[in-house]
């Protein structure tokens, strides 16, 4: 479905009709991100985001993920922000409510009495008596939708969930989701919420020697180029056919010691990525050679081990629906400890 653009807040066109039936007959609903065929459902059953009858599902409007092309094993892990406080959103609005289903679902809370007499002629005269609505926008049936909140998966009980405290609002077919709804769906909000779904690999690093080192002897680190690859996810709310991928690429390691007592290559302990590869495998007859990527330790580890950390920093962007040029998300980091014992160099006295 063709969609319009303003920033990134898209807007969703006519063709969205042709994807969701708004009546009695069987829902042709596109399953296809960004396209697809459009074959009715066998026997009227609910193909998409329809129950066949015309009423969109109650999972209409949920983020889709495709997972096909992330880190996966169960050595993976999700990427921490760098960028301070930021995290993705833990809630998001989007279609939830045709004018029918609307009513359907407000009129039993109103007559129920379980609310004040004030809210609930408050609501009457937003929805049904043209405050903002007439009669829930019927006479709009199957050219815009009721947009609600959605609280993103795994993020229950999360503060940031109770941010999508706006009443449930109406978003015209062809029209973006109202500027003051930050948290409403647009490629850039399913980008942040793909990026919650990024998964790498572990960052345990090949070192030489390996398992054991010696005193004042330089140690090799780099890491498995078949495993650092770039990883993807790509979110989408099919019934908006709007869509956007987040990759994540590595570009850099940072190596902590675990000790004062060190020296890492280079000095910084920042590895940056070259040539494809992050630091360079040892390969015999380079031992007294400077490693690009590694460390020296200046002491023994006694009786145990250094902790040393080994950290991999992932750039972080997406392109989307109406976003062809790559934006930046912050960059994300990954990290894991491993034990390395440092022993003596053992002098022989003859």
């Amino acid at each position: 479905m063709p969609a319009l653009r303003t920033g990134s807040r898209v807007l969703i066109t006519s063709a969205l009709i042709g994807s969701i039936s708004l009546s009695a007959t069987p829902a042709m609903a596109d399953n296809e991100i960004g396209g697809g065929t459009r074959n009715p459902p066998p026997n009227g059953q609910a193909h998409g985001d329809t129950d066949g009858e015309g009423n969109l599902s109650a999972t209409a409007g949920v983020v889709v993920f495709d997972r096909s092309k992330n880190g996966s094993g169960n050595s993976t892990g999700g990427v921490t922000s760098s960028s301070g406080d930021w995290t993705p959103p833990a809630c998001y609005y989007a279609p939830k409510y045709t004018p029918d289903q609307l009513q359907k679902y407000l009129e039993p809370i109103w007559n129920a009495e379980s609310t004040s007499p004030e809210w609930d002629a408050t609501q009457r005269d937003k929805y049904v008596n043209g405050g903002e609505a007439k009669d829930f926008n019927k006479d709009k049936a199957g050219k815009g939708y009721w947009w609600d909140s959605y609280v993103t998966p795994g993020r229950e009980g999360d503060p940031g969930a109770l941010k999508c405290d706006k009443s449930i609002f109406w978003v015209d077919t062809g029209d973006a989701p109202p500027a003051d709804v930050p948290e409403a769906i647009t490629p850039e909000i399913l980008a942040q919420l793909a990026y919650a779904e990024i998964r790498v690999p572990s960052t345990e690093v090949d070192l030489a020697p390996a398992g054991v080192t010696k005193v004042n002897l330089p140690t090799w680190a780099w890491l498995d180029t078949a495993e650092f690859g770039p990883v993807s996810v790509t979110a989408s709310v099919p019934l908006l056919n709007v869509s956007a991928t987040t990759v994540a690429e590595p570009v850099s390691l940072r190596i902590e010691p675990g000790t004062g007592d060190a020296v890492t290559y280079p000095a910084s302990g920042v590895c940056e990525i070259a040539g494809g590869r992050i630091g360079e495998a040892y390969a015999k007859g380079r031992a007294g050679e400077t490693p690009p990527c590694g460390v020296k330790y200046l002491r023994s580890s006694g009786g145990g081990s250094f902790s040393l950390r080994a950290t991999v920093t992932w750039r972080i962007h997406w392109t989307g629906t109406g976003v062809a040029q790559a934006q930046d998300l912050p960059d994300g980091t990954f990290g894991a400890d491993q034990d390395v014992v440092v022993q003596e160099i053992q002098s022989v006295n003859r």
